[in-house]
């Protein structure tokens, strides 16, 4: 067993210390992008102005016979594009294929200090994130890399999630988590052939009002994701890492892809996948705090002083833990209005607004 004070060394001579803190930075969408495909490719610098992430991805959706195209594609977008405060985030390969060892080499060591997190997939325990925290190391030292990369699981079979807790708190890399619904599926033998969202069959049903077992019963679609993605939010809010909802495959259906983004929104996530330039808005729109909610959040916080005690609003009581839920809507709006600035002055213009109804009542 490591002593705990050894959690924070370098694990090779010549890396960066690891960090003791995950930086937060708005990551209301992670967009991503196939790096072998030249077209896709040439958008990224016009992308890069829209997204909070965007993720040059190496693993699904890219053939095999493009795999190294693809590498070699991320590193010239790498080397060749200013991505200003947007991160640039990767999906390697999965650890028992082929293409991740070189994935990994090639990325630290030639654009290791434009990278920000690596993403790793189909992570099943501690030993996963342990390995790839080592092999981490030994590169950065090798390429002289003076920040250490941070690492993001993928929660896509069931040992992920029943191990969890120990993968989200495997490494001081750990970033965060996100959910993987189609392997995840696929893994627990579901009956879906959908990615993300909900099922017309998975269903709640109201009570009979009579002898005829049809009449009248509503149904109601459920949410299919709901366990994995409260347990998956509870473990990074336990590791002190960020937990996202990943891919909504059906690009047509902006309407479920906003409520199933919202739901994941509510319960915790500070952001999802988007897979289609539409989805963009979508995550931005739902992973930023509503200016009212906002203006409210201060209100109560500027109301209740130092935290402690309660006080009325409005006629609703407020205490030390609804000022701490204020709090959590107001850091993450200030977080994002230092990034967007139509989004600041929109916070600006409720909170004043808000104010100026308060005096008047």
């Amino acid at each position: 067993m490591r002593s705990p004070k050894d959690f924070f060394r370098p694990l090779a001579v010549g890396a960066p210390e690891p960090l003791r803190e995950v930086p937060f930075r708005p990551s209301r969408m992670i967009h991503f992008f196939d790096p072998s495909n030249e077209k896709m490719a040439a958008k990224v610098p016009a992308m890069a102005a829209q997204t909070d992430v965007l993720l040059g991805n190496l693993e699904d959706a890219v053939r095999a016979d493009r795999k190294e195209a693809a590498r070699a594609g991320l590193v010239a977008v790498a080397k060749t594009t200013d991505f200003g405060d947007t991160q640039l985030w990767t999906r390697v390969n999965s650890l028992d294929s082929p293409w991740v060892l070189d994935d990994l080499i090639t990325l630290v060591t030639e654009i290791g200090d434009k990278l920000d997190v690596i993403m790793i997939p189909k992570v099943e325990g501690a030993a996963d994130i342990h390995y790839v925290d080592r092999l981490l190391a030994q590169l950065e030292a090798r390429a002289g890399l003076t920040r250490p990369l941070l690492v993001h699981a993928i929660l896509e079979t069931a040992s992920g999630v029943a191990n969890v807790e120990e993968i989200a708190t495997a490494s001081p890399r750990m970033q965060g988590i996100s959910l993987g619904p189609a392997d995840l599926a696929a893994s627990r033998r579901m009956k879906t052939t959908r990615v993300g969202g909900g099922h017309p069959g998975y269903l709640v049903r109201t009570d009979p009002t009579g002898d005829d077992l049809t009449a009248g019963r509503t149904t109601f679609q459920q949410d299919l994701w709901h366990y994995t993605v409260a347990r998956m939010v509870d473990a990074c809010a336990a590791a002190g890492i960020l937990p996202y909802y990943g891919p909504f495959g059906d690009i047509a259906d902006v309407v479920a892809c906003e409520d199933q983004f919202r739901n994941a929104f509510l319960l915790g996530c500070v952001g999802a996948w988007s897979l289609h330039p539409k989805q963009i808005a979508i995550a931005k729109k739902v992973f930023s705090p509503a200016p009212e909610d906002v203006a409210w959040a201060r209100r109560v916080i500027a109301a209740m002083g130092d935290g402690t005690g309660a006080v009325m609003i409005d006629g609703k009581m407020q205490d030390d833990a609804t000022v701490k839920q204020c709090r959590v809507v107001a850091d993450l709006a200030d977080a994002l209005a230092a990034r967007d600035p139509e989004l600041a002055a929109a916070y600006e213009a409720a909170t004043k607004s808000a104010v100026e109804e308060g005096v008047s009542a």
